[in-house]
């Protein structure tokens, strides 16, 4: 700043250009990973698949060779069980000779071999195919030859080597006329390969046939006859030349080397792919070299091909990446401004569900208090009833101990004791009736389970007896032995007490009037049923009777039948108007039996 230099700063990435530069380099690092290991690969494959492709071409040129070998190898075979070889063998046998020269002249035409011809035990040719051409080899002395010296030794050899008229490579295939005692002679078939190495031309690469020391005998190359893969000492070069078995050639190295057992440096020095083969012929082998430098070019094309197509889809897949990653941000952002405004809205529906259950609890003890009201007025218009009941057992009990003073002064004490007795049920039955009103009365639901339905009409029975007999109504009540039901012992009694004082309230003016009390049972349902022989619901209240407030009564509130479906309702049942069998009026309350609900 001293020295007037302006300094300038970078800005900050922003997190998105951070994980861009991130991905970009994540790219270009997998994208140079693929190149190497698809470079590796699709080369290892392309020159395994080479190298199998030159082993089968090897294959395939040895069978080739193999072929074409044996046929001529029959020759000597066959030759040798001709009696007219011993005759041309036979000294100063010159038409013996002459006959031999046109057979051996006409096989070596069928046959297809480049000359075929006779040595007597002297080394001397006696007779040919070719007696009659100016490469004729009749009087030409062989014994130096070591196919020669070895055939009168062992009976049969092969030996390749260049002819000395001809001047051309060559198998000799020599075997022993007579025995080995008594040789007469050797029948030589030469084989030579130019055209057999014309048709191995026509497969990709060049073929080499090297012998047991590594000197290239022929192949496809031409300019490899007799040069070496191999260095040579210098006293196996001194045989060689002594020999004469490759002429004047200076076998001279190479212009292939051999790096390993399948691959090879070409003249150029380019890589090479070998296929190796052992020949029929012994210590010769086929060697088939392919140029390596094309298909190690289609190689890494496919390298970059499949690196191409790799990054682009890593860039596709990082692109989607980031498209999400927006993505999932923008919805990040739309799902934090939604769970504030669920949350604002979760408090305003605790608030409103709070104050929802407050007014459901007010409704609910408004309702438990207008059940309480109306059983405490159903117990209020039942009373007289109660009363009479009460004062009747009250008089017989005050008779009953003055019968008993009497007695007991008179020293009558079996009937003070009769007396006693009495007295007793009398009480008990004072007592049952005021536990029954104070049951009937008592606030609160209570425990909902199993009831006694007998029970139930017991207790009802208690305060509504003095009503039917005061207004001469005939209630008929199912036998004793009722199911047990689902429900709360008081306020079904009360739903009872509700539905037949509305009955005696609908039979109050009709004659001979009758109220029915049923029950009946189907599978896991109990139906009790309240049927009076009225004049019945006027048909325009039907569908609403249930409702507050509704009556067909002139002085009635209409709150009994929608107390009677509340309080049927919490025991999971159901209140409803079914035909009644005395043609008035019927209402029938459906509820669970117990002995169904507890089976295990």
């Amino acid at each position: 700043m001293e020295m007037g230099v302006e300094m300038r700063y970078l800005a900050p990435m922003s997190p998105n250009q951070r994980i861009l530069a991130l991905g970009i380099g994540i790219v270009s690092a997998l994208s140079a990973f693929i190149w190497v290991v698809s470079t590796l690969w699709f080369e290892q494959r392309a020159l395994d698949e080479l190298h199998a492709d030159a082993m089968r071409t090897a294959k395939q040129q040895t069978r080739l060779f193999a072929s074409d070998l044996a046929k001529f190898r029959l020759l000597p075979i066959v030759l040798g069980e001709y009696t007219d070889l011993m005759e041309a063998l036979k000294e100063d046998n010159g038409e013996a000779r002459a006959r031999m020269n046109e057979k051996l002249k006409l096989l070596a035409n069928r046959t297809g071999a480049p000359v075929i011809y006779l040595i007597d035990r002297a080394g001397n040719t006696v007779a040919g195919s070719n007696a009659d051409t100016p490469e004729s080899f009749i009087g030409n002395n062989y014994r130096f030859r070591p196919y020669f010296v070895e055939a009168m030794r062992t009976g049969a050899t092969e030996y390749y080597a260049v002819g000395n008229v001809s001047g051309r490579p060559g198998l000799f295939l020599a075997r022993r006329i007579g025995s080995a005692n008594d040789p007469a002679g050797v029948i030589v078939v030469k084989v030579e390969f130019d055209a057999l190495t014309r048709a191995w031309s026509a497969d990709p690469g060049q073929t080499l046939v090297l012998d047991k020391r590594g000197i290239v005998l022929f192949g496809t190359d031409r300019a490899e006859r007799f040069t070496t893969l191999a260095p040579l000492l210098p006293s196996l070069r001194r045989r060689i030349a002594e020999s004469g078995q490759f002429g004047k050639a200076a076998l001279v190295p190479s212009r292939y080397h051999l790096s390993s057992p399948d691959s090879a440096r070409g003249p150029s020095g380019k890589r090479m792919i070998v296929g190796e083969t052992t020949m029929p012929v012994p210590g010769w082998h086929l060697f088939h070299v392919v140029p390596a430098y094309k298909t190690m070019r289609d190689a890494r094309n496919m390298a970059r091909f499949a690196t191409f197509t790799a990054s682009l889809v890593i860039a596709m897949i990082f692109a989607a990446v980031l498209w999400r990653m927006g993505r999932a941000a923008e919805a990040a952002a739309v799902r934090a401004k939604l769970e504030a405004a669920v949350q604002e809205r979760t408090t305003e529906l605790r608030e409103e569900i709070a104050e929802r259950a407050l007014v459901d609890r007010r409704f609910r003890d408004a309702r438990e208090e207008l059940a309480q009201a109306n059983r405490l007025g159903s117990l209020g218009s039942i009373t007289a009833g109660l009363a009479h009941e009460i004062n009747q057992p009250v008089a017989t009990i005050r008779t009953l101990v003055e019968n008993a003073i009497h007695h007991l002064a008179a020293g009558r004490h079996d009937r003070v004791e009769g007396s006693l007795r009495s007295t007793i049920e009398l009480t008990v039955r004072i007592g049952s009736i005021t536990q029954e009103m104070r049951r009937f009365a008592r606030r609160g639901k209570g425990r909902i389970g199993p009831v006694e339905l007998d029970a139930v009409i017991s207790g009802t029975q208690l305060l509504m007896n003095d009503r039917f007999r005061t207004a001469r109504v005939a209630l008929e009540l199912p036998a004793p032995g009722q199911p047990s039901v689902i429900a709360g012992r008081i306020r079904l009694e009360q739903v009872l007490v509700n539905l037949l004082q509305n009955a005696l309230d609908a039979v109050g003016e009709t004659p001979d009037p009758r109220i029915l009390t049923s029950i009946e049972r189907r599978q896991d349902k109990v139906m009790l049923t309240v049927a009076d022989n009225g004049p019945g619901i006027d048909s325009e209240l039907l569908d609403e009777i249930f409702e507050p407030f509704v009556t067909g009564k002139t002085e009635g509130l209409g709150l009994g039948l929608g107390i009677v479906r509340d309080i049927v309702a919490e025991f999971d049942g159901t209140v409803t108007i079914v035909p009644s069998a005395l043609g008035g009026a019927a209402f029938c309350v459906t509820l669970i039996s117990a002995e169904k609900k507890t089976t295990p």
